[in-house]
């Protein structure tokens, strides 16, 4: 049994931070720019998962803590979805459908965000980045 959705909070914008050790701010959006948010991380890898809503939208994601995560505006506009044991809570627009990040099953205290979000994330950089492919599908419903 749920209690219903946890909204992330919004929160001010931070600076983009340059680390020594490749750490930085990435600013991420929907496509009609009604969700904002940022994560602090280095986007050195991605994950690809088999279940069966990542495979249908064909999701390429990064997870970060939740401190590492801000909601920077748009919460009103977000709507979510949840299936199987309602633990993983999936994020999308209201407005333009785009699903940005969602708190994942095997990880529910984090956030798993849409790497094609993020501003200066395109196919050339994801196909430069280590891909780990996670088995969802096996999952028991």
């Amino acid at each position: 049994m749920t209690s219903g959705p946890i909204f992330p909070e919004e929160t001010a914008s931070s600076p983009v931070v340059l680390g020594t050790d490749g750490l930085r701010t990435w600013h991420g959006s929907c496509h009609c720019g009604r969700v904002r948010f940022e994560v602090d991380t280095v986007l050195d890898r991605v994950a690809i998962c088999n279940c069966s809503i990542c495979s249908r939208r064909n999701a390429v994601m990064h997870r970060v803590s939740a401190e590492r995560f801000r909601l920077i505006q748009g919460r009103g506009a977000l709507t979510f979805y949840e299936f199987a044991t309602h633990t993983a809570k999936h994020w999308f627009c209201g407005t333009c459908g785009i699903y940005t990040f969602h708190r994942p099953r095997v990880a529910p205290d984090c956030y798993t965000v849409n790497v094609f979000c993020l501003e200066g994330v395109d196919r050339d950089l994801v196909a430069g980045l280590e891909v780990q492919r996670f088995d969802g599908r096996s999952f028991p419903a």
